[in-house]
C-alpha cells in the first residue's frame, strides 16, 4: 500500500485507465471482492469515501466467528458456509487471527441447556468442518468455575466449550487490501463515488470526489461494484432501483473495562433476559462486552454509544458476574457499529437474516449487501462469479482460499516459531519483550521491512513514544496511508478502543510526526487534532 505522499499519482492512474473492475467500498467485503479479483486476473480499482474500515469493518465484536445463534434461527446454509470460512480466514492470516476458547454456560431456567447446548455445539462443529483438536467439549459445573471463577454460580449446570477466533477487524481488512495492491490493484482511501457515468444506459464509471482536495475526476471499469456497507442505498439512488430491496441498519455497541476492574480470565458467549446473545472476552489487559442490537435511522458515519446503550451492557456483566459490580464510570472506552442487513418485515433487529445477497440492475450496478465479516472472502467470490461473464475471457477459479494475507505467509514456520524468532530479534534494538511480541504480531511477516526504519525512528524528536510506537506509526504512514490521527489509533492500531489511556498520552507526538512526514499545514494539523478530540469523547460515552 502507498502512503498519503502518493495521492496524486493514484489518482492520475485511477483517470488514466479503463478498468475491468471498479469497487466502491473499503471495508472488508470491498477489500475481498478486490483481491479476488485481482487474484484471478481482472484489472481493479477501488475507492473509499472515509478511511479503509472507516465504517463497519472497524466497530464490529473482532470476532471470526461462525454464528452459533443462527443455528437457533434454522440457517443452516449460513451457519456451514460461514463456520468453514473461520479457518480459512485464520490460515491465511496467522497474525491478526488467534484461536479463541469461548464458554456457553447454561443455567437453570436459562434458554440453553446441557442437551440443546451439547446437540447445538455438535451441529455446529459438524456444519462448520472444525478440526478434531477444536471440537466441542461439554463441561461440569465445577469445570466452568475452574475456568471463570467470576460466573454466577447459583443455577449453574454447566456449559459448553468451543472454539472461535479472536481478530482485529480493521487490521484484518488493512491486510486484505494490502495483498491486493500487492498484485497490482489500485485503491485510495477519503474519494467518493459521486455520480455515475453512463454510455447506451449502461453504467461505464464513476464520477469521482477526492475528499481532501475536492477535485473532480473520472474512473472508468467494464463492471462497477457496489459495496459500500451501510451506504449501499446511498450509491443505489444515484441509479436505477430495479427491486424493491433495502438496507435496514442496525447499531452495535460494546464497551471495554480493564481487567484490573473485570479480571475476566476465560471468553464467555452468554443469553441476557431480552433473548440477546453477548460477548465478553479477554484482550491484552482489558475485558471487552458487546453487543447490543437496535434499529438505527442517524448517520451512519458517526454512530455512538448512548448511556442506555452502556447501561445495557453493564446490567448484562453484573447479571452474569455479579461480583464484579460495574459501573458505568468502570467503562474505559466504547464503540458502536452499524450493520447492514437487509430488510425484513416484521423482524426485530436480532432476527433479521445476516446473509449476503447480490443484485445486479439494468444498468448493469452490481450491488452486494448483508454478510458478516467472517464470510468476507466467500462473498467476495461469488461476487466476481456472478460478473465472470461481462468479459471476453473464462476467468481462472478463485485462489484465495490458500492465498496468505499481507504479512501472513510465514511459509513452512508455525506462526508461534515466527514470533519467537523475530521478536527475539527485536529485543536487540531496544523493544522489551512485550512491545517486540506486539509489533510481530500487528506485521507479520512486514516486520522483516519493517526493522530497516529503527535507525531513522529513533531521531524522533517524541519523548512519548516508545521503539514499538515509532516503528508501527512510520510503517503504517508509509505503507498503509495514513493520513490522520483517526486513521492511525482507530483503523491501524484500534488503541482508542483499548488503549485510550495511552492515545491520550501519546497523540500530541503522533500529530507532530505526522505533520512532519506528510508535510501537513497547520490546519490539516489542527483539523485532526479536533477530530480525535471529539472520538475521544464519543469513546468515552461523554458525547
Amino acid at each position: 500500500m502507498k502512503s498519503y505522499l502518493d495521492r496524486a499519482y493514484l489518482k492520475d492512474t485511477l483517470d488514466s485507465y479503463e478498468f475491468d473492475v471498479l469497487v466502491i467500498g473499503g471495508g472488508i467485503t470491498g477489500a475481498g471482492i478486490a483481491l479476488d479479483a485481482i487474484s484471478r486476473g481482472l484489472t481493479v480499482a477501488l475507492i473509499e469515501m472515509q478511511d479503509f474500515a472507516g465504517g463497519t469493518s472497524s466497530r464490529s465484536t473482532k470476532l471470526v466467528h461462525g454464528g452459533l445463534r443462527y443455528l437457533k434461527q434454522f440457517e443452516v446454509q449460513m451457519v456451514s458456509e460461514v463456520g468453514k470460512e473461520r479457518d480459512i480466514v485464520y490460515q491465511n492470516a496467522k497474525h491478526v487471527t488467534t484461536p479463541e476458547w469461548m464458554m456457553l454456560p447454561f443455567y437453570k431456567d436459562g434458554t440453553f441447556g446441557p442437551l440443546s447446548t451439547s446437540l447445538g455445539l455438535k451441529v455446529y462443529d459438524f456444519l462448520a468442518g472444525v478440526k478434531k483438536d477444536e471440537r466441542r467439549e461439554m463441561l461440569s459445573k465445577q469445570e466452568v468455575l475452574g475456568l471463570e471463577p467470576l460466573l454466577k454460580p447459583k443455577g449453574l449446570k454447566g456449559g459448553g466449550y468451543y472454539v472461535e477466533y479472536r481478530t482485529d477487524d480493521a487490521r484484518l481488512t488493512i491486510e486484505v487490501l494490502k495483498k491486493a495492491i500487492e498484485l497490482g490493484a489500485v485503491c485510495l482511501n477519503y474519494v467518493k463515488a459521486d455520480e455515475f457515468i453512463y454510455a447506451d444506459e449502461k453504467v461505464i464509471g464513476v464520477q469521482a470526489l477526492d475528499q481532501m482536495t475536492h477535485e473532480l475526476f473520472d474512473i472508468h471499469a467494464k463492471t462497477i461494484i457496489n459495496a459500500a456497507g451501510p451506504w449501499v442505498d446511498e450509491v443505489r439512488e444515484k441509479d436505477v432501483i430495479d427491486n424493491n430491496k433495502h438496507l435496514q441498519l442496525t447499531k452495535g455497541v460494546h464497551i471495554v473495562v480493564d481487567q484490573k476492574k473485570f479480571p475476566l480470565q476465560q471468553a464467555v458467549y452468554f443469553d441476557v433476559p431480552d433473548g440477546r446473545m453477548i460477548f465478553a472476552v479477554p484482550r491484552d489487559g482489558k475485558a471487552y462486552v458487546g453487543t447490543t442490537d437496535t434499529f438505527y435511522d442517524q448517520d451512519p458515519v458517526h454512530p455512538v454509544a448512548t448511556k442506555e446503550d452502556i447501561a445495557y451492557l453493564v446490567d448484562a456483566v453484573n447479571g452474569l458476574f455479579p461480583s464484579v459490580g460495574l459501573t458505568a464510570d468502570d467503562v474505559e472506552s466504547t464503540w458502536a457499529g452499524v450493520r447492514p442487513l437487509i430488510s425484513e418485515d416484521g423482524k426485530s433487529a436480532s432476527e433479521i437474516s445476516r446473509k449476503d445477497e447480490i443484485w445486479v440492475s439494468s444498468s448493469g450496478l452490481v450491488t452486494i449487501a448483508g454478510g458478516k465479516l467472517t464470510g468476507y472472502r466467500k462473498m467476495a467470490e461469488d461476487v466476481i462469479d456472478t460478473i465472470a461473464k461481462n468479459f471476453d475471457r473464462e476467468l481462472p477459479p478463485s485462489p484465495t482460499k490458500q492465498l496468505p494475507l499481507s504479512g501472513g505467509d510465514f511459509g513452512l514456520l508455525d506462526f508461534d516459531e515466527y514470533l519467537y524468532e523475530r521478536s527475539k530479534q527485536l529485543i536487540y534494538y531496544g523493544l522489551s519483550l512485550t512491545e517486540a511480541k506486539q509489533a510481530v504480531r500487528f506485521l507479520g511477516k512486514n516486520v522483516e521491512s519493517a526493522i530497516g526504519y529503527l535507525s531513522y525512528v529513533e531521531k524522533w524528536e517524541a519523548p512519548t513514544l516508545n521503539i514499538k510506537d515509532r516503528l508501527l506509526l512510520y510503517y503504517t504512514i508509509h505503507n498503509e496511508m495514513v493520513t490522520s490521527l483517526a486513521d492511525f489509533f482507530v483503523r491501524r492500531t484500534g488503541a482508542l478502543y483499548f488503549d485510550i489511556a495511552h492515545v491520550e498520552y501519546t497523540w500530541n507526538d503522533v500529530s507532530a510526526i505526522l505533520t512532519q512526514e506528510l508535510n501537513l499545514s497547520e490546519e490539516q494539523k489542527n483539523q485532526q487534532q479536533q477530530e480525535l478530540l471529539r472520538l475521544i469523547q464519543d469513546a468515552k460515552g461523554e458525547s
